[in-house]
Formats: C-alpha cells, structure tokens, sequence
C-alpha cells in the first residue's frame, strides 16, 4: 500500500502555490510529477483535493500519497540480455547493439530496450511517462553504442540538466564514404526540417534552422573510406549524419543521407560518454568497444 506524507505549511510559505510547495518538501521528485499526482487525487490539502495552483496558507496541511508504478501500457518486460557498462542504485550505463529501438513506437512494441530494462529492472524513473521509463537520451535504431537510463527521477532530473546544459562530452565514431580535405575541424552549419522532405533534416540557409556544431578528427583512412570521430556540442536530430554529408563525406550504409550500399546499417557508434554521477556529482566516464565492422 502506498505510504502518506504529511507536510505542515510555516507562515512563512504561505502564498506558495501548492505544486511549488511540494517541490520544495520533495527534492526527488520532478515538478511534472507533482503535478500529474496532484491532478489524479493523490495530494489533499487540509483533506481535500485541489489544482497544482492553488495558494497554500499557514496552518494547512498536505498531504502526499507516493503514486504505485504504473505499469508500461505499449512495453512489456522481455528476458532479452543487456550490455550493461555499469549500474548502481541511480542508472544503468549500457552498450546498445545496433538494431535495437530504444523504447516503443509505431511499428515497435517488442524487442526495444525499454523491454529488456523492466525484465532487468523494474524501478525507473517514470519522468518520461509509463511508455519510457527511465529514458534520458536515445539513439537511432541503427546507431550502437554508449545509452545512460536512470534508475530514478532525481536521477533523470540531474542528467536532463546536464545533456540540456550541454555538459555531458559524447564521442561518436563514424565510417564514411571519401576523405575530409582537413584532417581535423569544426562544423557549424544550422540544422533544420528539409524543405521538401519532411522526415529528414539538413543544413538550413543562414538565419534559419537551429545552431550546431559538431567537431571532428580522421583517425584513419583508405582509398574509399575514412574512420572519423566526431563530437557533437548541440543535439540537433541526426546532426552528426547531416553535418558529413555537408562535409562530403556521408556515413556509409546511411539510405536517408547516403547509400545502404552493402552495409546492414549505418555505421555510426556512440563510442564514449563522459557526465558527473547524479549523486555523488563525481565525472564518469564510459566506453562501448566500437564493432568489428568499424575498420577502413
């Protein structure tokens, strides 16, 4: 049975609004939360249920009933093995394999990794609803590598905040078609919806699209390909692919900004992730051994 807590408001709250008094007597839990949970019932002022705007005065009295976990209505826990990188009471650092969706969507309600994560783990942060719990980023489908989930929403707060903040450093590695005429460099050019092409993205004129940057440096080439690892500094979607085939060098195995070609996938991996432990605010740094595949 879910636990009540009982929270006196001082004269010196008084005026709050009722979801800002919450938030304030529960640091753990996400201001969306509270909200949803006030809205449901589950908090009672002086006994009654109100909106998450309501005033609070001196003297009243909240009340706070933790929400049972609801159960993944699109998701069900599946016993499919996970590359875990580490895991302790607050997240779980995985290495995606290539072909594995993250969480449900059209087409997709088995096999994602949301599945594996409730037959591994069935306490995650539900910040980002029942249908992605635990989910703070993701990567495409096709795109293997380095994924954080948090355990819990003090967690999923922390690390929003710091992939919002920019802070978190992401390594990716990509197999591409040709050779970057400079051996390193910076790629700025703004990143928008194609104009006639809905469902992809490009490089926008000046003045539109959103800012991006991606840095870059060969760490190896052949006659027909270069292996090149990229850091991105925004989270523009498919910024890295966008931003080498305005290089001129698009990803191989990529039918959306290149060629398929004879690749399985497209040959993206997001090799390293570097982010400061929600708790303990100490650097943590990760790395998922890019695939065979990944060689010129």
């Amino acid at each position: 049975m879910a636990a009540e807590q009982v929270f006196p408001v001082t004269d010196e709250q008084a005026g709050r609004r009722l979801d800002h008094f919450l938030a304030g007597c529960l640091p753990d839990v996400s201001r969306s939360r509270i909200q949803s949970v006030i809205r449901s019932g589950g908090v009672l002022l002086n006994g009654v249920p109100s909106k998450p705007s309501e005033p609070v005065k001196g003297g009243d009295a909240v009340s706070w009933t933790e929400p049972e976990a609801v159960p993944c209505q699109t998701a069900v826990a599946e016993d499919i093995p996970l590359d875990i990188l580490h895991e302790d009471k607050s997240l779980i650092v995985l290495h995606k394999p290539a072909g594995m969706v993250v969480h449900p969507g059209a087409g997709n309600f088995a096999g994602t990794m949301v599945s594996a994560l409730l037959h591994h783990c069935r306490n995650l942060s539900l910040i980002g609803g029942v249908e992605r719990p635990g989910i703070v980023h993701r990567l495409d489908k096709e795109t293997s590598g380095c994924l954080v989930v948090a355990k819990t929403d003090a967690a999923h707060r922390s690390l929003s905040e710091q992939f919002a903040g920019r802070e978190v450093k992401k390594t990716y590695l990509a197999l591409v078609a040709g050779k970057p005429r400079h051996p390193h460099g910076t790629i700025t050019a703004p990143i928008g919806r194609h104009r006639t092409h809905r469902q992809k993205m490009a490089v926008s004129e000046p003045g539109e699209g959103r800012d991006a940057r991606t840095d870059y440096r060969v760490l190896a080439t052949s006659e027909k390909r270069s292996l090149i690892e990229c850091k991105p500094h925004t989270g523009r979607t498919h910024q890295i692919r966008v931003h080498l085939k305005h290089l001129g060098c698009p990803v191989l195995g990529d039918p959306i900004y290149g060629q398929r070609g004879n690749f399985s996938r497209h040959m993206l991996h997001a090799w390293k992730l570097e982010f400061l432990h929600p708790v303990s605010k100490k650097p943590m740094a990760f790395e998922a051994p890019p695939p065979p595949e990944f060689q010129v």
